[in-house]
């Protein structure tokens, strides 16, 4: 793989496939709501990863009313923050958010404060000082708003902000936001991101003059 450098003023990371392997619970949970309304698994696990419950939803049953989709959202991710059979990082995970201590970053994930905060715990991975969660957020992902009000926070240009992300509903975010994307494992090099790496092994971040930060990946 030819490595790229990015040079950055913060980073914005996802939570679930970029830090956090989650898939195991994210199967069983999707798989069990696929089953109980007749729809393909298989097709479902297309569309549900980087999108806020309800937003999936949405997708998949085009005609359920809003409500409806709200209410089983709460059910689904109450059953999401119980199960943490499986949940472990994604390797690299741990040693790249301790070389960004100190370094201006976010949390952005379409979970909730519960859920993420159950499963960072479960992978072992500390949660950073700032976290845009689906409660932050008037839109899921794809749109960009999470990624940025992460921006926002952190008090940088969109511009000079890189985003992490695994699925296509956040990379489209990350692009619509104005940022450059880091794929991160198997499913991102299908959304066309600016550089992809296997998992986060492969990126090495350093801070150079002033207040930029190199992003080495690959």
């Amino acid at each position: 793989m030819t490595a790229t450098v990015l040079t950055a003023r913060a980073l914005l990371l996802d939570m679930d496939g970029t830090l956090v392997n989650s898939d195991a619970v994210v199967e069983r949970i999707w798989r069990r709501w696929s089953d109980r309304h007749g729809l393909d698994g298989d097709e479902v696990m297309k569309v549900v990863h980087g999108r806020q419950g309800h937003a999936s939803m949405a997708v998949l049953l085009p005609d359920r009313p809003v409500q409806q989709n709200l209410a089983d959202n709460e059910r689904m991710l109450a059953e999401e923050t119980a199960d943490t059979d499986g949940v472990v990082e994604i390797p690299g995970a741990a040693a790249f958010l301790a070389s960004l201590n100190g370094l201006p970053h976010a949390l952005v994930t379409s979970a909730d404060v519960a859920l993420s905060t159950v499963r960072m715990a479960a992978a072992g991975l500390p949660l950073p000082a700032v976290r845009i969660t689906a409660e932050s957020v008037g839109a899921s992902k794809p749109d960009p708003e999470g990624f940025l009000k992460g921006a926002a926070e952190l008090g940088v240009a969109p511009a000079d902000c890189v985003v992490f992300e695994d699925s296509g509903a956040g990379i489209a975010a990350g692009r619509a936001a104005g940022m450059r994307v880091v794929g991160v494992g198997p499913r991102a090099a299908a959304h066309a991101p600016d550089a992809v790496v296997r998992d986060l092994t492969e990126v090495r971040v350093e801070s150079v003059a002033g207040d930029l930060l190199r992003v080495h990946v690959g």
